[in-house]
């Protein structure tokens, strides 16, 4: 009778037992799921930081009395997967909210970008569609009745204008000093500084197709753009300037390229845009622009009314 009371005692034991031993399993998990998912947010929101989880908030308590219980080991377990729940929400929270702000930024910019393409791409169509070219030749109307072979005429001599151009042309020095790009862009910058404008456009159009990876076409393309400028072709200018900006922002005279695009669209009577230049060249390049750039953009500001 006695080993049968023994007997009852230990297997009711082990049965107060074995719920606890479970609840022990299933929370083990739920903190081995949970520190997986912690670093996965961890490694996403701290990129390069070190992967190690760190330890809960909720440090076991050493001191006797309610902890010297014997469910004490589940009741921190409990409060450690609580502390990481809280921690795991608010994570991904923060995790939610930058990624929204990220693509709201990248709407604004490209909603911002398609309006400057368009707005610039609509006055040198407009300057393009205006030019007529002057190698064409004047059409007149035929006789009805036919006419004889006509003798064959001596060449025409160039006339004095011509001859005269050519000579200012030629009195331009081509540089030779065996770096191929160097002194295309030279010579260029030299029909320019000889107010030569069209042959010096055309010098600089071809060293900006021939290396447009060279730092010389930023410099190309940006004295393109001033050659227009110069030549009182402010609507073309401003499409050289931000065709240089756009495709070269890292380049040598993108900064420049900015601050006079604002001032040819200041010239064109388009101030809010020329403002918007000038803002863009302060929000993008701020103190990293060359003194000279910020500080004809402030002569340039001042005169737009920005």
């Amino acid at each position: 009778m006695r080993q049968f009371f023994f007997l009852g005692t230990a297997v009711i034991g082990l049965a107060g037992s074995m719920p606890v031993a479970a609840q022990d399993n299933a929370l083990g998990k739920r903190v081995e799921r949970l520190e997986k998912e912690m670093r996965a947010v961890q490694r996403s929101v701290f990129p390069g930081g070190s992967p190690t989880f760190f330890e809960g908030e909720i440090a076991p308590d050493n001191t006797p009395g309610e902890r010297a219980r014997s469910n004490a080991p589940v009741i921190d377990l409990t409060a450690r997967v609580d502390a990481l729940e809280s921690q795991l929400q608010t994570l991904t929270g923060q995790t939610e909210q930058n990624a929204f702000q990220l693509r709201e930024l990248e709407k604004k910019f490209a909603a911002y970008k398609a309006e400057i393409d368009k707005r610039l791409d609509e006055p040198a169509a407009a300057a393009e569609d205006a030019v007529t070219p002057a190698s064409l030749p004047a059409t007149t109307t035929a006789s009805a009745a036919p006419a004889k072979k006509p003798a064959p005429k001596p060449a025409a001599k160039p006339s004095a204008p011509d001859a005269a151009r050519l000579a200012l042309v030629k009195a331009v020095e081509v540089p030779s000093t065996g770096n191929e790009t160097k002194d295309a862009y030279d010579y260029g910058y030299r029909l320019w500084d000889a107010k030569l404008y069209p042959e010096a456009q055309a010098q600089l159009k071809s060293v900006v197709a021939k290396w447009p990876q060279s730092s010389y076409a930023s410099f190309a393309q940006n004295l393109l753009g001033r050659a227009y400028l110069d030549e009182g072709k402010p609507s073309l200018a401003a499409v050289a300037f931000y065709n240089n900006y756009k495709d070269r922002p890292s380049g040598p005279r993108a900064p420049h390229s900015l601050m006079y695009m604002g001032v040819a669209l200041d010239k064109l009577g388009r101030k809010a845009d020329a403002c918007k230049a000038f803002r863009e060249l302060d929000d993008v390049y701020g103190d990293k622009a060359p003194q000279d750039v910020r500080t004809d953009a402030a002569s340039a500001k001042t005169k737009a009314g920005c």
